[in-house]
């Protein structure tokens, strides 16, 4: 496979979802994306697997739920970092917009 540096336009839409990265052929295992929250919403409880992710966020404030009733609080300018193998959810806990962008890369 021959991968080729590129530019991806990410959308400016103010919610939902917007792919970046799709994985093979666009990277080796690299995915990801943009994720916009309004106050209140959740991307739901998931579960990395054999994936670690980062989460870089641009804008808002949020909780990363753990299925274990933990959690982290963060705000614009955070990276977050989760391990392979860790369920998890992020919530828009803020007042206002909550946009990040996650990439997920196989961690074997």
């Amino acid at each position: 496979m021959t991968l080729e540096p590129m530019v991806v336009k990410v959308s400016s839409a103010d919610s939902g979802y917007t792919r970046i990265l799709g994985g093979p052929p666009q990277s080796v295992s690299m995915r990801s994306g943009k994720v916009v929250l309004q106050p209140g919403e959740s991307v739901g409880e998931h579960s990395t697997k054999s994936n670690e992710e980062l989460i870089i966020v641009i804008e808002g404030e949020g909780k990363f739920l753990l299925d274990d009733d933990q959690f982290l609080e963060f705000n614009a300018d955070s990276v977050i970092y989760c391990p392979p193998n860790t369920r998890h959810n992020v919530l828009n806990s803020g007042s206002v917009t909550l946009r990040y962008i996650y990439v997920v890369a196989r961690a074997d």
